[in-house]
């Protein structure tokens, strides 16, 4: 069962387009979809107006269209976007420094040590959703409940501008009645699995032996058991520490050549490792992201022996885990790179046996050179031999 924790997930509703209407009142009542160019855009956001016709986040701009041809479509103003998200999180901060944020516009709160000082969980929660209409104008959703995985799914169930409160005893007969798909992470091929089984709701799941469902989807099956009994023990992170520093490439025109992508992945691992060296920090897993064309999307991630922040160790590291895609094989729309378990570059690095410090050294300068003169000149300045006239 959950333990003493009060989460609150707070969640912007429809937040760009409602920003546009707030900057032009004339969109009002009508749908309002936010994203890229029809040829190779997808939705980043739509009104309630606009979901009506089915349109809805990462959909084909050109799908949307189609379905909601009397939409008004807007490219998006990022920097506008992130100046109230700045004024959002502010309020957040009022009241706990405990703030995990999850998007622009969505964040965990931990108010467990707040309640002394605000009151009862729902009045720190309607505090909030008062202060951010004030200062903003805008209205945000949220649900509180001892954990992480609930306070996520209550925030959804009434919004726009709703408030779902779920307490420790309500959490089995809050997730028993949900369709499955209200997991995160459960997508279509997973729920099909789990019909097989009989398993249509979050109930089913919960009574369903867990060794079962780890044998039929491995570990990723008892962690949704665990779920579906209201364990979930992860803490509300504030940043301070990075958790991981990435960067991903959706392509103009889907990649159908492997020797392209690793051209790509060469100018991702260097662009990281510059982050990363510019951070002070060292990482010791190395993720890959793929998307093929049909949207469908994999990860695959490896741990290094020793933490890095060099380009070349990630390059090479995420190279091998293409290989072992359908990269060259089916059409590639984006590509992206992360490293996580970063930890401090300047904390007493540990060498390899068949490296001296002074060749350690070296590197170190070097890529110091490389990065002021990337730092002056801008990043295309520098780059690797094998991407100039890229």
């Amino acid at each position: 069962m959950p333990g003493n924790k009060t989460i609150i997930h707070l969640d912007l509703d429809a937040f760009y387009p409602s920003v546009e209407m707030l900057d032009n009142p004339d969109l009002k009542g009508k749908p309002v979809i936010v994203g890229g160019s029809k040829q190779r855009g997808v939705v980043s956001s739509a009104s309630y107006e606009a979901r009506e016709f089915g349109v809805h986040s990462a959909q084909p701009v050109a799908i949307a269209m189609r379905l909601c041809p009397a939409g008004v479509f807007l490219p998006g103003r990022m920097s506008r976007y992130k100046d109230v998200s700045k004024t959002v999180f502010r309020v957040f901060h009022a009241f706990t420094p405990l703030v995990e944020p999850v998007s622009i516009d969505e964040a965990f709160l931990d108010v467990t040590g707040s309640k002394r000082l605000f009151g009862r969980p729902e009045a720190i929660a309607g505090k909030i959703k008062e202060q951010v209409k004030r200062e903003t104008g805008l209205t945000i959703s949220a649900g509180i409940a001892p954990t992480k995985f609930v306070a996520k799914i209550a925030s959804d169930m009434n919004k726009p501008d709703g408030m779902t409160v779920v307490p420790p005893d309500g959490v089995h007969s809050f997730l028993a009645p949900l369709s499955i798909n209200k997991m995160w992470g459960v997508g279509a091929k997973t729920q099909e699995k789990l019909r097989c089984l009989g398993v249509r709701t979050i109930g089913d799941l919960r009574r369903f032996p867990g060794k079962v469902l780890e044998k039929q989807l491995g570990k990723w099956g008892l962690r949704m058991h665990q779920l579906a009994c209201g364990i979930d023990e992860r803490d509300v992170v504030a940043p301070g520490d990075n958790k991981s520093v990435g960067h991903e490439q959706t392509f103009a025109h889907d990649l159908l050549d492997v020797a392209l992508a690793r051209k790509e992945v060469l100018f991702l691992a260097d662009k990281v490792a510059r982050r990363l060296r510019r951070n002070g920090v060292v990482g010791k897993t190395i993720t890959l992201k793929v998307k093929y064309s049909d949207f469908r999307q994999i990860t695959r991630s490896q741990t290094l022996t020793e933490s890095s922040n060099e380009g070349s160790a990630i390059y090479l590291t995420v190279c091998r885990m293409l290989d072992k895609t359908d990269v060259g094989d089916r059409p590639v729309r984006l590509l992206g790179v992360s490293v996580s378990q970063l930890s401090d570059s300047r904390s007493g690095e540990q060498l390899s046996l068949f490296d001296s410090n002074r060749r350690a050294q070296k590197r170190k300068e070097l890529y110091a050179a490389l990065d002021a003169l990337a730092d002056r000149f801008g990043e295309e300045s520098v780059r690797p031999a094998t991407l100039i006239g890229e």
